[in-house]
């Protein structure tokens, strides 16, 4: 009777047990090396390398780091300081940073390029950063020509004309708007163009005699340094992305001659090096010019740098389109909407954000390729390098300049590799 009657009624714990801590090897900092460094034997070997690796460069590079001299006026002065023992001389930093910055720059204007980076931040913190005020768009907009007064001086009235150019843009695309798409986006291509080049120089000159507002003039032969390759890679940057835009919805057109046109022009740009581009903005350009006509150098090469990075760009971008799938193409339709709306408020939108990975890449390749312009004359900082080896206090120098170099530009590629990383989390919609 008592084992049937044990049998019968369960047994209910009227007390909970604390929880037992995880095994050792499932928390801290053993699971995360297990997960991370030793998740497999192959991991493990390739853990073990690395940090031998380390170790070698701690043991030989570290003493030679550690060791810096960064006060002297001469690599000799610098080997007499270290007297024999291994150790690096960034004194040659320490001398010639200005000149590594800004090139032959005159030193009495070097605000105008420090006040015209500040303004660049200020004019992409609006585009790059969905919480800053819409209003700075504005400044965004006339950033441009404000950079290009302050760094090449001169008549305030010219940059002003030339904004003024996309403003007769404007104006005729407003009032063409009504008529036929090819003629009026003809007009609109042509007007700016046309004043540019017939009005803009003459009335600059006459506001100029009779308000003359401008600073000093710099000449383009004293731009050097990180300053001219941050000039012509945020400029290169800049204008790629629309023209590539436009170039992608060209060759993916039904037009013949638009698609044939943006086809011929990205596969000859691709299939031409960069430096065959440059020797050709700095030579072969002024043959097509009107006789007697100066264009600056830095705005050839800039000109040649966008058209480069705008076929690539093209290219990215148009494997965005492909990506999309046809139903979105569908849904335009379905809403009304034409081909301009449709690609603005739909098809767009989502294949920049297909892109970005490949746009950002090609960005970051444009800025370091702005080290090519050595070839043409101008001094970027690798070109400087050899300028600064050439004086006798530091012949003989190699490995701290080139050092320094890489180091500014790894701040600035990795500044943008690590906004595009954020701009895709900020994007992403699914919730994977």
């Amino acid at each position: 009777m008592s084992d049937t009657h044990a049998e019968t009624v369960p047994f209910v714990r009227d007390t909970m047990l604390d929880p037992e801590p995880p095994p050792v090897a499932e928390r801290g900092a053993v699971r995360w090396l297990r997960a991370n460094l030793f998740s497999s034997w192959l991991n493990a070997i390739l853990t073990a390398l690395s940090l031998y690796v380390v170790a070698w460069l701690a043991v030989h590079v570290g003493p030679w780091f550690l060791n810096s001299v960064w006060r002297a006026g001469s690599l000799a002065e610098c080997r007499q300081i270290l007297d024999g023992t291994p150790g690096a001389c960034f004194a040659v930093i320490t001398d010639r940073w200005r000149q590594l910055l800004y090139g032959f720059y005159p030193q009495a204007f070097y605000w105008r390029p420090n006040l015209a980076l500040i303004l660049m931040f200020v004019a992409l913190a609006p585009l790059l950063f969905p919480r800053v005020p819409r209003q700075l768009l504005w400044f965004s907009v006339a950033y441009p020509a404000v950079a290009y007064w302050l760094l090449w001086g001169g008549s305030i009235w010219f940059p002003i004309m030339v904004l003024a150019g996309f403003g007769v843009g404007y104006g005729v695309w407003v009032a063409t708007r009504g008529v036929n798409a090819i003629i009026g986006s003809t007009a609109t291509f042509l007007a700016p163009i046309l004043w540019w080049m017939i009005v803009a120089g003459p009335l600059a000159a006459w506001l100029h005699s009779v308000v003359p507002l401008g600073i000093p003039a710099a000449r383009s032969d004293r731009f050097g340094g990180f300053m001219l390759s941050i000039v012509i890679g945020v400029s290169g940057i800049s204008l790629s992305l629309p023209l590539g835009i436009i170039l992608a919805l060209g060759r993916k057109s039904d037009m013949f001659l638009v698609k044939t046109l943006c086809v011929g022009f990205i596969e000859f740009i691709r299939g031409v090096p960069l430096i065959t581009l440059l020797f050709t903005a700095s030579l072969l350009l002024n043959y097509f010019l009107p006789p007697g006509t100066s264009f600056d150098i830095i705005l050839r090469v800039i000109i040649m740098v966008t058209l480069f990075a705008s076929a690539y760009i093209a290219e990215v971008i148009r494997g965005g389109l492909a990506a999309l799938p046809r139903g979105q193409y569908e849904a335009a339709d379905a809403l009304g909407l034409d081909y301009w709306k449709a690609q603005r408020l739909i098809i767009m939108p989502q294949a920049l954000k297909i892109s970005i990975p490949g746009i950002v890449n090609t960005f970051i390749g444009l800025f370091k390729d702005t080290t090519l312009v050595v070839f043409i004359g101008l001094l970027d900082p690798l070109g400087l390098t050899n300028a600064i080896r050439a004086d006798t206090n530091w012949n003989g120098i190699y490995w701290e300049l080139f050092i320094f170099v890489g180091l500014l530009f790894f701040i600035f590629c990795f500044g943008m590799s690590r906004y595009s990383q954020h701009l895709e989390r900020r994007l992403k919609t699914d919730h994977r």
